[in-house]
């Protein structure tokens, strides 16, 4: 006798799956363009405003990508499926890290481990983002996390400190620098009024300091295999 052949159950918001049926159900379904997997439950994404959350994403990916121009060795990536840990295969909106570091590109091409920078953007402080997403970026030691809540106006960031999320303080000028990436500073106020020309204004003061440039250096270190394969991606 022929036996009928299996179908691959959707992918439902709620589901309790484990990481690798959560991938065999996401892969049957190429028109889905966003899942994820937090703490073994599935959600589903939403359709996507511009004003909340479309214009706000690529002005991040500008100020994100023009520091990646600065610092070859670097992976800024949009959208990206992270395959954290067991119970966790997220989708972050943008990714920042070296490969090798903290986490690598897989065979199959998708992120493994965590990287060192994580960026969303959120409707609000009640949202998943920065409640149980957080939490499964602080226990996987994401050293910098950073969310933009654009109907409440306003941006935090968040840097690992002894195992714990700490908010990043300004400095007397009021600008926010990144730890884990030094020359990635950030004019909050300006970004929030997207004022993009004073924002890449105070990036380039920050890529022309010489923490920056010490950490050029450094990267540069990162062994060739890997930096090979990424050229070759």
């Amino acid at each position: 006798m022929l036996s009928t052949p299996t179908r691959i159950p959707p992918l439902e918001s709620g589901d309790h799956l484990s990481r690798a049926e959560f991938e065999r159900r996401y892969e049957a379904m190429p028109d889905l363009k966003k899942a994820e997997l937090v703490e073994g439950v599935v959600y589903m994404g939403s359709p996507l405003r511009v004003r909340s959350h479309g214009e706000p994403h690529a002005n991040l990916l500008i100020w994100l990508g023009v520091y990646k121009i600065s610092l070859p060795g670097l992976v800024l990536a949009d959208n990206p499926t992270v395959r954290m840990d067991a119970k966790n295969e997220l989708q972050p909106d943008i990714v920042l890290f070296v490969p090798g570091q903290q986490a690598m590109i897989s065979e199959d091409d998708y992120i493994e481990g965590s990287p060192e920078l994580i960026v969303e953007i959120a409707a609000s402080s009640a949202s998943l983002d920065l409640h149980e997403k957080k939490e499964v970026y602080r226990r996987n030691q994401v050293r910098e996390y950073i969310v933009w809540r654009t109907l409440e106006g306003g941006l935090d960031w968040f840097t690992l400190q002894a195992g714990s999320y700490s908010s990043l303080e300004p400095d007397e000028n009021g600008i926010l620098k990144c730890a884990t990436f030094p020359g990635l500073w950030l004019d909050r106020q300006a970004l929030l009024n997207q004022q993009m020309t004073r924002v890449l204004e105070v990036l380039q003061q920050g890529i022309q300091s010489p923490e920056h440039s010490k950490f050029v250096q450094l990267v540069q270190q990162v062994p060739q295999e890997i930096k090979g394969e990424e050229s070759n991606s």
